[in-house]
């Protein structure tokens, strides 16, 4: 008889919980669900926010969001999932960075916290109770852990340093000064 293992079942709702609310929100930018924009208004939102082109960066977020969201509560790929999640939520830390740090002010803590937990869940596996587990690990190698998360902190400093490039041009053509 076996016996349930208290830190996997942790790690299997914590994976739930965290996957599920990425999944949310990169929904309702992909399709506009639980009240969402959509992929169109999302791009155009995007683009406001110095993310350009507007498209492609809501269908990265989206994506990032979404896949990682789901491979998050499957335990897939887990150091691809968390790093994808943890890599979007960067780019919503960049945006909302100027704000300070709490959400009710409209900081960057809760993307922050998802970004964290993803990425911890990411660097700590999914558990027994996972496809990862059942497929022997397959999609979870140790060599995977590491390019996973340079390839996604390499990508969202491109990303990020690209749109404070983009908003830099923006205010010297309008002539403001920070």
């Amino acid at each position: 008889m076996s016996c349930i293992n208290r830190r996997d079942l942790a790690l299997l709702a914590l994976r739930a919980g965290t996957g599920a609310v990425l999944m949310a929100h990169g929904t309702q930018k992909l399709f506009g669900w639980f009240g969402g924009a959509g992929l169109d208004k999302t791009a155009a939102a995007m683009e406001h926010m110095g993310y350009v082109p507007g498209r492609q960066s809501a269908l990265a977020a989206g994506l990032g969001e979404t896949g990682g969201g789901a491979l998050l509560v499957l335990g897939l790929a887990t150091p691809a999932a968390g790093a994808a999640a943890a890599g979007a939520m960067a780019g919503a830390v960049a945006v909302h960075a100027p704000a300070g740090f709490f959400a009710q002010g409209g900081g960057f803590e809760y993307p922050a916290f998802l970004g964290f937990t993803a990425a911890t869940i990411g660097l700590a596996g999914a558990g027994r109770y996972s496809l990862d587990h059942a497929t022997g690990h397959t999609f979870d190698q140790r060599w995977m852990l590491g390019l996973a998360f340079a390839a996604s902190a390499l990508a969202a400093a491109g990303v990020v340093t690209k749109r404070a490039q983009t908003q830099k041009k923006v205010q010297e053509e309008s002539g403001e000064e920070e």
